[in-house]
């Protein structure tokens, strides 16, 4: 069975859409990935035919133990690049993610051992999610929530972003919000929230804040 960068992307993505709570049907999958129905479908079938996943009457995608281990590793590998791209060659947070899924394809066993030689295990991306599985609600055991769904004047720490959307974490950077970021909600209404950010205050639309992940200040910060 020839593994495709194709297929590698389909299998990661649809460990990712998991993650975020999602229910993985073919429409996620073209949502995801920008690709039409017809290619999702052709897809699914090669997967299907690959033993890589099910498809339950639903409609419902998920995970075989093969396309499981193929996903993992490419999550692995995308954790690993995207902390060398900051931590190593000082790369810019927001613009890690795209390079990642570049690399990821390309990168042998052998450098990724020597990339977790150098970078162990325990730490998190630098959109500061962990790798492998963290669904919401793994997220809301730790402590965790929405910044949208924060009190007014509660200080907040952010603890980490949805890194899939480019243009989401571009706008985020000019806002100062980021990872390790200190808040406090001044204001909140239907559309948007008023955020003090580190000393200034800034405008977070409620969907951009329902990608960002916080932890009270009060609390233990650890991820």
């Amino acid at each position: 069975m020839k593994i495709t960068i194709s297929k590698e992307n389909y299998l990661k993505t649809i460990a990712e859409a998991e993650a975020e709570g999602e229910t993985v049907i073919a429409a996620t999958l073209a949502r995801w990935l920008k690709v039409s129905a017809p290619a999702v479908t052709m897809a699914i079938r090669r997967l299907k035919r690959d033993d890589l996943i099910r498809v339950d009457r639903e409609g419902q995608i998920t995970l075989t133990r093969g396309g499981r281990a193929i996903a993992n590793r490419l999550l692995n590998r995308h954790h690993l690049i995207e902390r060398m791209l900051t931590e190593i060659f000082g790369m810019e947070w927001y613009k890690v993610h795209d390079e990642a899924e570049q690399l990821e394809h390309a990168v042998s066993s052998d450098f990724e051992s020597r990339l977790r030689e150098r970078l162990g295990d325990a730490g998190v991306c630098p959109h500061g999610n962990r790798v492998g599985e963290d669904t919401p609600n793994d997220r809301r055991r730790r402590g965790l929530k929405r910044l949208d769904e924060g009190e007014l004047e509660e200080r907040l720490a952010v603890v980490n972003v949805f890194e899939r959307d480019r243009r989401l974490l571009e706008r985020l950077d000019k806002l100062h919000v980021r990872p390790g970021a200190a808040l406090r909600i001044m204001a909140a209404n239907h559309g948007s929230l008023t955020v003090d950010v580190d000393g200034q205050t800034v405008q977070i639309e409620r969907p951009m804040a329902e990608r960002v992940w916080v932890k009270p200040m009060t609390a233990s910060t650890s991820r």
